[in-house]
């Protein structure tokens, strides 16, 4: 078996995925590479779940990739995730450090892994008038019709799924997705995993702990900026229903409850996702996220070192 040259930490929201990949880290001499969709955004801290204090460890701060690279109110995308990740996985290399992905979402998770040849999408200004009345229920059944690799883990806004169709779109009639020039990659890639309650209870409990530290002062700031609310309810989650408190859509006890609910919603789809991802062939070795941060660790660095034997 060669060597692994990638090690690869995915899992659900909430399941402590920063603090086991910066702990990895430090055993393994790693860099950390986020595959997060909203971590890339500057000022967009604790509806992310950036926790940057957590890159710590022991008086060692871990070197981070792809966190806070663009500015919020961008709309970075998957060709440029892509892009910047093979950049990354590079400098890593070339240091003679390891590349740790980390992340939770799927799709970026997996065009890095399989290396498809992403291609940047253009607007279809035809697709967007055909779609722009339709329910987000619309448009998620139609973006279920294609076959092709596209995101239904971040479409929690019809802005969001209507551009994931306008991608899958583009994909069905641009077809060439074959192999770019692409690093030689042997990932180990690992799964945390929990059961559902233990999973909604850890969601609920950090939702408290982001409206305490002062999420909707956070989305008030941006606002603030000049962001405009329908920029920030695009990122979904957090910033759409804080924004929508904040512009007096909802009650603040109405975007509380619809928060978790999203919130519990969307680690059900990043789950389904990554069961899609073993069924396309890709091995995930799971391991339950409520054993104590030391086992898991030591698991993960004996899955490893496995390959040097």
């Amino acid at each position: 078996m060669a060597f692994y040259n990638l090690l690869t930490i995915l899992g659900p929201t909430a399941c402590g995925k920063t603090t086991f990949a910066a702990n990895a880290s430090l055993s393994l001499q790693g860099e950390i590479i986020s595959a997060d969709s909203r971590q890339v955004y500057r000022g967009m801290n604790i509806g992310t779940g950036k926790d940057l204090c957590e890159y710590t460890v022991n008086g060692k701060t871990i070197q981070t990739h792809l966190i806070d690279i663009v500015e919020a109110g961008y709309q970075y995308n998957v060709y440029e995730f892509q892009r910047d990740f093979v950049i990354a996985f590079n400098e890593i290399t070339d240091r003679g450090k390891l590349p740790i992905l980390c992340g939770g979402t799927g799709l970026y998770l997996e065009t890095a892994l399989q290396g498809y040849r992403m291609q940047e999408v253009p607007e279809n200004p035809y697709l967007r008038e055909y779609l722009a009345n339709k329910t987000l229920a619309d448009l998620e059944s139609i973006l279920k019709t294609y076959k092709q690799l596209h995101n239904n883990t971040d479409v929690d806004t019809p802005k969001r799924a209507i551009r994931a169709i306008e991608i899958a779109e583009y994909y069905q009639h641009n077809p060439e997705r074959k192999k770019a020039p692409y690093p030689t990659l042997h990932p180990l890639i690992v799964g945390l995993d929990m059961n559902r309650e233990e999973r909604r209870r850890r969601i609920t409990k950090r939702l408290e702990k982001r409206l305490e530290e002062g999420l909707v002062d956070e989305v008030r700031s941006l606002l603030g900026k000049g962001l405009s609310p329908e920029s920030l309810i695009y990122y979904g989650l957090e910033y759409k229903y804080v924004t929508l408190y904040l512009t007096h859509v909802l009650t603040y006890r109405e975007m509380v409850t619809q928060l978790e609910i999203a919130i519990h919603q969307f680690a059900k789809r990043q789950m389904t996702w990554f069961r899609g991802m073993e069924r396309r062939g890709i091995s995930i070795h799971w391991i339950d996220a409520a054993r104590p941060l030391e086992e898991k660790v030591n698991t993960l660095v004996q899955l490893f070192t496995q390959s040097s034997n």
